[in-house]
């Protein structure tokens, strides 16, 4: 590649159509919505038939859409029915959308150590901050890599606690014979803008048990039994209905699920390739047995080797053109301020105040992996519209930005 194609080479972007599979598939649907006049998935067919296609192409029983991933993991905290001052084990690194669910459902997120090089929650790590007040452990399969799930359900069975999957990166993402999400009691997925498929905003669960299902489906619905010899309202509970936009939007890109994950897979090993035996950078870890889907590709940087570590490598590669972010987020979620001031309900603390001392206890040197992943980790976007001309652009660039900022007495640090 020459340095003025190089130089000029865009990258397609989740953001908008460059790195979207929307077509006339969609805009069919859409329109036939429209034309239908009912837009409310309650009396309309697109959505549900969205979720049963999905639940279907996963080997799921039930599946049911709502309105965005974070209300997905509501979805699945509120089927559990937790008494206030029951603990969610959780990831410490992850996004709002899986911890501000619990806390409104009066739950204590209890944060669990990762490991530095998948950056997701292990086994040990988990059982290590269980209690007799632990409701449910979420697992999170970050950037599309899944959880040692073997680990983890087998600590799940011995102290008898059900498994939320948060699958909002990881759609068809594989553990064993098995798509996450359906490996665990409840999954959950997002539709925002920048996942596999999207609606904007959106999301889904998925479970086996038909009880867990069934409040699922009136957690969406306001409480309400829809179809029932004498409905009420049966609990209290927010209306996260999707629209029949949304579902016909949705509804048009399942099929084309399976070739976006491929292409993402395809392209993200290609650069793997390209990268191997470059000092001073390590390409994603997989878990054994598991297949990745690279919601993002993520290096892993070696401070001894690289001046500035994964601040410097990103500052770098970002000057050549390529968009990248060091740390993935800035600092663990329980350093955020709804966490360390305990910012819920006005000035209540509530449900904090239920808390044992050890559930909020977010000392450093707890959480040792979660420092070091996020210290060493530089994150690039991804999605299915890349070519091997996109990947050989950005090996170019990642091999001349470690170049660039390796140290001079790298050799005598490594």
């Amino acid at each position: 590649m020459s340095e003025a194609q190089r130089k000029h080479l865009a990258l397609p972007s989740d953001q908008d159509a460059t790195g979207r599979t929307f077509g006339p598939e969609e805009l069919e649907l859409i329109a036939a919505a429209l034309r239908s006049g009912t837009l409310t998935c309650t009396k309309g067919n697109y959505t549900k038939q969205f979720e049963q296609g999905f639940a279907k192409l996963l080997g799921a029983k039930f599946g049911h859409a709502c309105s965005s991933g974070t209300s997905a993991i509501h979805c699945a905290v509120a089927a559990l029915d937790p008494e206030p001052g029951d603990e969610f084990i959780t990831t410490s690194i992850t996004d709002m959308g899986a911890l501000a669910p619990i806390i409104y459902q009066g739950g204590i997120p209890v944060f669990a150590d990762v490991d530095p090089e998948t950056y997701n929650v292990t086994a040990k790590s988990i059982e290590d901050r269980i209690s007799p007040k632990t409701k449910a452990i979420v697992v999170t399969h970050l950037f599309g890599n899944p959880c040692d799930m073997a680990g983890i359900m087998a600590v799940a069975k011995t102290h008898n606690l059900p498994v939320i999957e948060d699958c909002a990166q990881a759609f068809l993402t594989s553990y064993g014979d098995r798509y996450v999400g359906t490996i665990g009691t409840i999954g959950c997925f997002s539709l925002q803008q920048g996942k596999h498929i999207t609606t904007g905003e959106g999301g889904v669960c998925v479970t086996d048990d038909e009880q867990l299902a069934r409040r699922i489906y009136l957690f969406i619905n306001k409480g309400w039994g829809y179809g029932d010899k004498n409905p009420d309202h049966y609990f209290l509970a927010p209306n996260y209905r999707m629209s029949e936009l949304q579902g016909a939007c949705a509804l048009g890109q399942l099929p084309k699920l399976e070739g976006v994950v491929e292409s993402r897979v395809r392209t993200a090993t290609a650069l793997t390739s390209a990268l191997t035996g470059v000092r001073g950078i390590q390409a994603p870890r997989v878990t054994e047995g598991g297949v990745h889907v690279y919601w993002k590709y993520c290096l892993r940087v070696d401070d001894n080797v690289i001046e500035g570590g994964a601040v410097g490598l990103a500052a770098a590669l970002k000057d050549k053109g390529v968009m990248c972010v060091p740390r993935y987020i800035q600092k663990p979620a329980f350093r955020c301020q709804i966490f360390r001031d305990q910012v819920t309900f006005g000035k209540s603390r509530w449900p904090f105040t239920l808390a044992r001392p050890d559930a909020v206890d977010y000392s450093e040197d707890l959480f040792p992996g979660t420092f070091n992943a996020l210290q060493h980790v530089v994150v690039l976007p991804w999605n299915e519209k890349y070519t091997q001309e996109h990947v050989d652009y950005i090996a170019e660039n990642v091999r001349e930005a470690v170049a660039q900022c390796t140290k001079s007495d790298a050799a005598v640090c490594v």
